[in-house]
C-alpha cells in the first residue's frame, strides 16, 4: 500500500509538468517533493480511517468526502496563498518553516514509537462518532483540523522543491500536487474503509473460494492499517530528520550533515552497491536524528502545562 502511494507520486510529477510546461525540471522537482512528502501522505492515509471507526456504514463515504473537501479547501484557500506569499517576500523563512514542519514530523514519529514501546496507544481511542448527537460534525471538524497540519507540511515540502521557479509556475505545480495528493489519499482511504464491507459481502456468497477471499479481506484489513501506520511512522522519522539535517546545513550549521556525508564516503569503494549503501546510511542517520529530536520534543511537551496528561500526536476529534 505504502509503495503504491509513493509510486503514484510519479503521476503527480507528470501532470505537474503539463501544468507548467515552460519549466523543464518541473517533473523532477515535483517528484523529489512528492518523495519527501511520502511520510506525511502515508501517515495521513493511515490516520484518516480511524475517524469513521464506529460510524454507520452508509455514512462512511459521505464523511470521507466531506473531509476530503475540507482538505482541498485547506490546501488551496489557506495554505497555498500563504506559502506563495512567504516564498515571494521572505524565501529564507520557507526553510525555517520547513524545518518546523520537519520537527513536527519527528515529534509525531517519536510519539508513536514511544507509545508502541509502552504499549499505551491512546491515539483515537474513542472515535468522535460515538460521543454524542453532534458526533458526525465533530468528527469531520476534528479530521479537517488534523489534516490542516499534514497538508501544510506537504505543501511546504513541495514549495521548497520549486521555490526557484517563477511565481505562476510555482502556483500551478502546487495546485496540481494539492489536488492529486488529496484525491490519492482520500481515494485510498475510501477503499480501505469499504474493504471489510466488500469482504463481508463475499463471505455470503455460495462459492467456498469466494467466502475464503471475503474472510481474508475482513481479517486482513486491520493488519494492512497496522503496516501502513508502521511504514508511516518510519517515514516520518526519516523525512523529518532529513529535513532538519539538510535545513541546518543550508542555514549554515554544516557539521551534522558533513558527518553523515563522511559516513557515506566510507562505502564509496563497494562497487555496484555503493549507491544503495550510501542511501541506507543517509536514511538511517536521518531516522536516528528524527528519533532523537522527536523524543526530546515529546519530553519537552510533556513538561508544558498544556502537554501534561496528553499523548500528543494526532488529537482525537473533538467538538469545535
Amino acid at each position: 500500500m505504502a509503495g503504491g502511494l509513493v509510486g503514484l507520486f510519479d503521476d503527480v510529477a507528470a501532470l505537474a509538468k503539463l501544468a507548467a510546461a515552460s519549466v523543464d525540471d518541473v517533473g523532477t522537482a515535483a517528484g523529489r517533493a512528492s518523495m519527501k512528502a511520502a511520510g506525511v501522505v502515508v501517515d495521513d492515509a493511515a490516520v484518516t480511517p480511524t475517524y469513521v471507526h464506529g460510524v454507520a456504514t452508509n455514512r462512511e463515504i459521505p464523511i470521507i468526502r466531506k473531509i476530503a473537501v475540507g482538505s482541498i479547501r485547506n490546501k488551496l484557500l489557506f495554505i497555498l496563498p500563504a506559502a506563495l506569499l512567504l516564498s515571494e517576500v521572505a524565501p529564507t523563512l520557507v526553510e525555517v518553516l520547513l524545518m518546523t514542519g520537519g520537527a513536527y514530523l519527528c515529534y509525531e514519529g517519536a510519539h508513536k514509537v514511544i507509545h508502541a514501546i509502552k504499549r499505551d496507544d491512546h491515539d483515537h481511542d474513542v472515535p468522535a462518532a460515538l460521543q454524542g448527537p453532534d458526533a458526525e460534525s465533530s468528527t469531520i471538524k476534528g479530521a479537517i483540523r488534523t489534516d490542516f497540519i499534514l497538508s501544510a507540511e506537504i505543501m511546504v515540502i513541495s514549495l521548497k522543491e520549486v521555490i526557484d521557479e517563477p511565481l505562476l509556475s510555482r502556483a500551478a505545480i502546487l495546485v496540481v500536487v494539492a489536488v492529486l495528493i488529496t484525491v490519492l489519499v482520500y481515494g485510498v482511504v475510501a477503499l480501505i474503509v469499504k474493504m471489510d464491507d466488500a469482504g463481508l459481502a463475499l463471505t455470503r456468497r455460495e462459492s467456498p473460494g469466494t467466502q475464503r477471499t471475503g474472510l481474508l479481506l475482513v481479517k486482513g484489513m486491520p493488519k494492512v492499517l497496522k503496516v501502513l501506520s508502521t511504514v508511516g511512522t518510519a517515514a516520518m522519522l526519516w523525512v523529518g530528520g532529513h529535513i532538519l539535517l539538510a535545513g541546518s546545513d543550508e542555514l549554515g550549521w554544516h557539521d551534522p550533515y558533513d558527518k553523515v556525508h563522511d559516513l557515506e564516503h566510507t562505502v564509496e569503494d563497494t562497487g555496484s552497491i555503493a549507491g544503495v549503501l550510501e542511501w541506507l546510511i543517509n536514511t538511517g542517520a536521518s531516522a536516528l536524528v528524527g528519533l532523537v529530536v522527536g523524543s526530546a520534543l515529546v519530553g519537552i511537551v510533556a513538561l508544558l502545562p498544556f502537554g501534561k496528561g496528553k499523548g500528543g500526536g494526532h488529537a482525537a476529534p473533538a467538538a469545535a
